[in-house]
Parts: structure tokens; C-alpha cells; sequence
């Protein structure tokens, strides 16, 4: 079904959404500062999904010694409120407040930040230093006694009232002793009260900071990769597979859990230029090409290869993967092979060198002979419409996420316009950015709407590397971009898993799984394809990207000889634990060998300990001490620790000792809970 679209802006670098000014800092009664989550300070708004506990922190602080407090106010995209929490200091003297909210629905959401002065906490500092030396008594304790009346009138709860007026009265009652009266403020009764409904003074707001609240795929899922062609082809004689073929495949993938299948492009290949095995320049006539070398007579980016089938077979495709609870991700390139139709029609989308010839693409020394790049500044408004026309007509054919081939070879502007278009006719649609590139391009992808953004994971291996970018995803970067951790792709078979065995296969995959909440393998990564095309490369041999690569599937599996049922185990706990679908809870822990790293997840009440080895071929041991304080944990009891991996349970402590082997078990995905 057609939907109805905006008016395209006047020029490419106008933006696609009114969005709010950063709020003043440093006015008001009471300084607000360092506000987070926050994207540009503001100007963007920060990201989260639905369900997701997403942290709230501040600086605020005032003049002098008094007591103060803060409130966030979490609004609904209506303007309705959906939440209110106060804030907790964090560290002392510090100034650093924290709390969290968890917005329930898709929607361009906010927060405000409220700072004020706290009379009854001033007050109860200051009493309870001077009634027990006998200083000021009565005074004090009339001043106590006058705010919890003032107080008591603002509440509603009758119980509640009277709470606080009979502490009222007990603070001025002189036939009592001095301690009993001062000890009717500090009642826990009392200090709810007060807590939930404080006395506020000089109330200073700052926001509204925006939140952009997305569905829950935009922060949790397992994407899983495969070559439509590979499925069901031949080699002997050479055919491709088809989009039924390729059906037939997707039973194997929901089983083992994924959520997500993501095709390579599926469009007519060009002739002209075409690779051959291996990135070869002399193809046979059979050799299938780059799908990403897309277009030709066959039609382009609207079209798919009449050697996988035709739209109606695509359907069926995407109908099928539904059917067993599975998405289906597309891959955007935009680019064009040779004979694409744009190449002759819209000459001016490319770049013509000094002799007149187009410009193919390169990345030194990386030669893609077979691919033109486009260029938006030659005619921006054509070209633009043209990327938007092909994102809504596989939109209308119920694709709903895409992988986005090289992004940050693109203006920003395009994909400002284009992900805000799209978000404000259907907020549903998910972009993921295939962008392996500096990180201030890859931070400026994420600010301008990407929903999901590939990392370097793939090349962090030791613990103080995984430490470092993951603490750092987890934490300031969070505000802004969500990671999908990709173990390969058919680009990248990293230098780890050439020579690491299947069990750097499961370390990977278990690092993958459990540091973030979106991980994603490419086909063949369960068989523990792990050859290169050369030393020192990370192109894999007989790359499926230049031919069809077949594989027998049944006989692995009858041989024992894949990793398919670990990753089936692996999907299963990220959907039965909360734990593991959370970002911003990741929290390293201190291991005695830095062969084997230790982390910890946790919401809801879910918490899940995770401790694996890094070496692939050696046993190693270690000491793990956890921080169970910050868990939620009695760091002076031991604690249920279920193996989600192995089914065992042990009582664990504050310092526990494991053993892991690369023979046996690479890791301890563990439950936690109180006995």
C-alpha cells in the first residue's frame, strides 16, 4: 500500500525535522549540567527502545551547604506524563545524580530535569546535629515540626496526613524526652513519605531533553546472513539458487534462534566488468559476478535477479520467513555496476574522470572495477528522490529493516533526510549502518538516525580491548548508538578466527551474544569456515561474494562438525533473560588472568554473570572477583549460580575460581539469584 510522503526540503542540507535547542545550563536557581543521555547536547535526540531501562544522570548542585534534590519527569510523546523518579547522588561530594526511566512505547518521547532546594533534608542535617548537643532544642524542633505540616497539606492520602502531623506533633510535645521527639522525623514512615513527595523550593528545570523511543528490534535481535544464490545451487553444472531454495533454509535458521535473516543484494548483477572467483578480473561466462555490483539489462535497483525468481517469488520469500517469526533485512547499495539503467539515463549521478570515462570505485589499493560510485552533487534533489522511491517500494513490499552498504561514503544530509522521511511515515523501519570507518563518522551516522550501527568488535580480542569499546557502547556512546556485533561477514574472516579452531569460533559467538544485546554471523561461520584467500588477508578463500558457495548442511550436522546447536543455546538465553537484552547495565569484573574476562548484565531482577576465556587453545584459570554490591547482590552471602551453558549449579561468592577449556566449555553464562 502507498503511503503518504513529506514535500522534499529546498536544499539537500536542510533538516528533516524541527528539533529542539539545547537547553541553557548554568541558568536558574539550580545548575544543571552534564545531562545524560543526551546527543549533541540536545540537539538530537538520544535513542532508546521500548522496554529498555535507560539511565538518567546529572550534575547539579547550589550555593552553600543546603540540602537539594532532583526529579526526572519522563513525558509521553503526547506531552502526558508516564513517569516520575527522583534522583539518587552518586559518590560523595561528587554532585552527580542518577535514576532511570523505561518508556513503553514507539514515539518521540522527552525527559525534564527538575532541581531544588530540600528544607527537610537541610533541616534533619542540621537537627540531628544540633538537638543531640543540646543547641537551639526547642527552636529546631519547632521549625521540623512546621514543615512537616506544610508538608502534610500538600498530600491527599489521608494516611499519609496523618503520618506526618502526628510527627508533627510528637517534635513540640515537651512532656517527651528531647531523643524520642527528634527520633519521630527520622520514623521510616516518615522518610518515605518525605522522599516520595519532598518539599521543593526554587524548582529549576532544564529539558525538555528529546528521547527517541523506537521498537524493541532496534535494540534487541540476532541477525543471521546468507546468499539466497548459495542456498540450493550447483556446481556441477553451475546454477543458481533460487528464492524457493532459499526458502527452504529459513526453518534452520529460526531454529536456531535468530531473529533476523539479512540477503546480500538481490538485483540483476552487471555484466560488464564482472569479477570472477576470488576478485578476479577474467570471469567465466557462467561466474555469477558481485551482487553488489548491481544492475544491468535486467533492470536495477527495483528489480531482483531473474535467476533467483521474480517479485512474486521474493514475496513468497518474505512470507515464508514471517510464517516462522522471522524478519527479513534487505542490503541499500547505493551504487551501480557498468550497464545499470541509471548509468545511461543519469550519467550525471556518477563521477566523470579528465578523459570522460566514470569513475569506478576504489580503496586503495582495493580496486572495484565492477562498481560506480554515486555522486550526490551533481544533481542532489534527482538523485536523492530517486534512493527514496527504491527504499519505499521494498518498504511497500513489507521489508522493514536495511543494511546500508557503506554509508560513510555518502553526504550526511542524505541520510538525515532520508531516515527522518521514512521514520515519519513509518517509525517502525530500521537502518542498520555497514560502516567500518572513523569513529566521527561513524558517531554522526548514529546522531543522524541509524538505528543500529556495525563496531569494531570484530577486531577486539584481548580483555583490556574488549573492556575499553565495550564499556565505552555501553556507556557515553549509548545515548546516541545501538551495536550489533557481527563475529564475520563475507567481507571480514578476522586474523582470530583463521587460526583459532572451533573453539575461538565459540569464544567469539559468546562474546557477541552476551556483550550486546544485537549480534549477527554470516553463513558458514557454524561449519567454522576459517580459510583465507592469502596470509595476512582477511578475504576469505573463494569468497561467496564472486561465486556460489554451496554447502551440506545435513551432512555437518550428521557429522558433529558445527556450531549450529551452541548458537541455538546462545539464542535461547538472550530471549529468556532480560538480563541479556540490556546495553547500558554491562559492568566488567576483575579476573586474576587476563585470559579469561568477566562481566555482568542485569534487568528486571535478572542478572546474568558471564565468564569466558579468550584463549582458543590453551586451559586457563582464574580467580573472578565480583562486585556483587553493584548487582544488587549481599556481597556477604554466597548466591545460586545456574550454568546456562552446561545446566549445572554451584553457590558462588564474592570471589569465585573457574577453570575453563577450549576442549570443554569456552564459558559460564550464569544465572544469579538470591537462595
Amino acid at each position: 500500500m502507498a503511503r503518504s510522503r513529506r514535500s522534499a526540503p529546498a536544499t539537500p542540507a536542510t533538516p528533516t525535522a524541527a528539533l529542539p535547542a539545547p537547553p541553557p545550563e548554568l541558568s536558574g536557581r539550580f545548575p544543571v549540567t552534564d545531562v545524560s543521555p543526551a546527543s549533541l547536547g540536545g540537539r538530537r535526540p538520544a535513542t532508546a527502545a521500548v522496554g529498555e531501562c535507560v539511565p538518567v544522570t546529572a550534575t547539579a548542585f547550589r550555593e552553600g551547604h543546603d540540602a537539594m534534590g532532583v526529579t526526572v519527569l519522563l513525558h509521553r510523546p503526547d506531552g502526558t506524563l508516564a513517569q516520575s523518579e527522583r534522583l539518587a547522588p552518586v559518590g560523595a561530594g561528587l554532585d552527580r545524580w542518577a535514576a532511570s526511566v523505561r518508556p513503553d512505547d514507539v514515539g518521540d518521547w522527552s525527559f525534564t530535569l527538575e532541581a531544588w532546594g530540600s528544607p527537610w533534608d537541610t533541616w534533619a542535617h542540621r537537627a540531628t546535629i544540633k538537638v543531640p548537643a543540646g543547641v537551639d532544642v526547642e527552636l529546631e524542633l519547632l521549625e521540623g515540626s512546621l514543615l512537616l505540616k506544610q508538608a502534610a497539606g500538600a498530600l491527599t492520602d489521608e494516611g499519609e496526613q496523618a503520618t506526618l502531623l502526628a510527627a508533627a506533633a510528637t517534635l513540640t510535645s515537651d512532656a517527651l524526652p528531647v531523643p524520642v521527639r527528634l527520633a519521630a522525623a527520622t520514623d521510616p514512615a516518615v522518610e518515605r513519605i518525605l522522599h516520595e513527595h519532598p518539599l521543593r523550593e526554587g524548582v529549576t528545570a532544564s529539558g525538555p531533553w528529546p528521547l527517541r523511543v523506537q521498537r524493541r528490534r532496534a535494540l534487541v535481535g540476532s541477525w543471521y546472513e546468507f546468499f539466497p544464490r548459495s542456498e540450493g545451487a550447483s556446481l556441477t553444472p553451475l546454477r543458481s539458487g533460487t528464492f524457493a531454495s532459499a526458502a527452504d533454509r529459513l526453518p534452520a535458521v529460526a531454529e536456531m534462534g535468530f531473529d533476523i535473516v539479512y540477503l546480500p543484494p538481490i538485483h540483476p548483477i552487471g555484466e560488464v566488468n564482472r569479477k570472477g572467483p576470488n576478485n578476479t578480473l577474467t570471469p567465466g561466462p557462467q561466474d555469477p559476478g558481485s551482487p553488489w555490483a548491481i544492475g544491468s539489462a535486467a533492470g536495477g535497483h527495483d528489480a531482483v535477479h531473474p535467476e533467483l525468481g521474480t517479485l512474486a517469488d521474493f514475496d513468497a520469500f518474505v512470507a515464508r520467513a514471517g510464517e516462522l517469526g522471522l524478519e527479513v533485512a534487505l542490503d541499500l547499495a547505493l551504487q551501480a555496476a557498468p550497464d545499470h539503467p541509471w548509468v545511461a539515463q543519469h550519467p550525471e549521478w556518477f563521477t566523470t574522470r579528465a578523459d570522460g570515462t566514470i569513475a569506478y570505485a576504489e580503496n586503495p589499493p582495493k580496486k572495484y572495477q565492477d562498481i560506480y560510485p554515486l555522486n550526490f552533487d551533481n544533481d542532489p534533489e534527482g538523485l536523492y528522490a530517486e534512493v527514496e522511491r527504491i527504499v519505499r517500494f521494498w518498504m511497500d513490499r513489507g521489508i522493514r529493516v536495511f543494511r546500508v552498504d557503506n554509508p560513510h561514503t555518502k553526504p550526511l544530509w542524505v541520510w538525515d533526510r532520508l531516515l527522518s522521511s521514512v521514520y515519519e511515515t513509518d517509525p517502525d523501519v530500521l537502518f542498520l549502518a555497514e560502516a567500518f570507518t572513523r569513529p566521527p563518522m561513524m558517531k554522526a551516522l548514529a546522531q543522524v538516525g541509524y538505528q543500529q550501527s556495525y563496531t569494531y568488535f570484530t577486531w577486539r580480542n584481548t580483555a583490556d580491548e574488549i573492556r575499553e569499546y565495550a564499556s565505552e557502547l555501553a556507556g557515553p556512546a549509548s545515548a546516541y548508538m545501538r551495536p550489533n556485533f557481527f563475529v564475520n561477514t563475507p567481507d571480514i574472516l578476522p586474523e582470530y578466527l583463521q587460526h583459532s579452531g572451533p573453539a575461538g569460533f565459540a569464544i567469539r559467538a559468546t562474546l557477541a551474544a552476551t556483550l550486546s544485546p544485537t549480534y549477527g554471523v554470516y553463513s558458514g561461520y557454524e561449519l567454522y569456515e576459517h580459510v583465507a584467500v592469502r596470509p595476512g588477508s582477511e578475504e576469505y578463500l573463494d569468497s561467496e561474494k564472486y561465486q556460489y558457495r554451496p554447502r551440506d548442511w545435513d551432512l555437518a550436522r550428521r557429522q558433529g562438525r558445527t556450531l549450529a546447536p551452541y548458537l541455538t543455546q546462545l539464542n535461547a538465553m538472550r530471549r529468556e533473560h532480560a538480563a541479556l537484552q540490556d546495553l547500558r547495565s554491562l559492568r566488567f569484573h576483575h579476573s586474576d588472568n587476563p585470559q579469561v574476562i568477566a562481566y555482568s548484565k542485569a534487568d528486571r531482577g535478572d542478572v546474568v554473570l558471564v565468564v569466558c576465556t579468550l584463549d582458543p587453545g590453551r586451559e586457563q584459570e582464574s580467580t573472578i572477583h565480583w562486585d556483587l554490591e553493584a548487582l544488587g547482590l549481599d556481597p556477604r552471602e554466597r548466591f545460586i549460580a545456574h550454568d546456562l551453558v552446561t545446566d549445572a549449579t554451584w553457590s558462588w561468592g564474592s570471589s569465585t575460581y573457574v577453570r575453563l577449556s577450549p576442549w570443554e566449555h569456552v564459558a559460564h553464562v550464569v544465572h544469579a539469584h538470591r537462595p
